[in-house]
């Protein structure tokens, strides 16, 4: 191996260490912030380092920023328990083995789809879209889960599931994915050049 393919892969791993090290205070700070929060929306903002990190570093790369965000859903829902916890851990009261898949597939295909996206349009525009997409799946894929895996648990209908999808954290999430990855990948880009 050369050096330069060294110093690339090392390179690699301090950037894919500090997307983590952003996703866990993004976590924290939400945590935080929400307690205090005055409005009925909390969007979910940890998908955000996963969809830029999937762009910036190749989809394998994403699909690990996705198992890390699944691992820490997963770790927050088995140690600090809220009434939804079940779909991302067996630990919680009422959760099973399909918590984990809840918790880590929507997620691993986050880090996965956005790279793909912005491959047909290199640019602000492309980056936006896949920031829009991979926000939309994360949604769409663990509200489908948690509709397929506990519907028992949740008594919900399917126009329900769409009225969730649509009307809930959602719209807040995929526009400030949207804003924030079409504003950072270009300039992350061109500091990995």
């Amino acid at each position: 191996m050369t050096n330069s393919k060294k110093h690339s892969k090392a390179s690699d791993i301090a950037i894919l260490g500090i997307f983590i090290a952003i996703m866990v205070v993004i976590q924290l700070l939400s945590k935080i912030v929400y307690t205090v929060w005055p409005f009925p929306i909390q969007p979910t903002l940890v998908h955000i380092p996963v969809i830029i990190g999937s762009i910036i570093l190749g989809w394998r790369k994403g699909a690990f920023l996705g198992f890390a965000m699944g691992m820490i859903s997963f770790l927050n829902s088995t140690f600090a328990p809220i009434p939804t916890s079940f779909l991302f851990s067996p630990f919680a009261p009422h959760g099973n083995g399909w918590s984990l898949f809840v918790a880590f597939i929507p997620r691993i295909i986050v880090g996965i789809l956005p790279f793909f996206i912005y491959q047909l349009a290199k640019n602000r525009f492309g980056a936006g879209l896949s920031g829009f997409f991979g926000s939309a799946t994360n949604t769409v894929l663990v509200l489908s889960s948690a509709f397929l895996f506990f519907n028992n648990e949740l008594n919900m209908t399917f126009k329900a599931l769409i009225a969730s999808i649509i009307a809930t954290n959602s719209i807040a999430e995929s526009i400030a994915a949207t804003v924030l990855t079409a504003a950072l990948v270009p300039i992350l880009s061109k500091m990995r050049k």
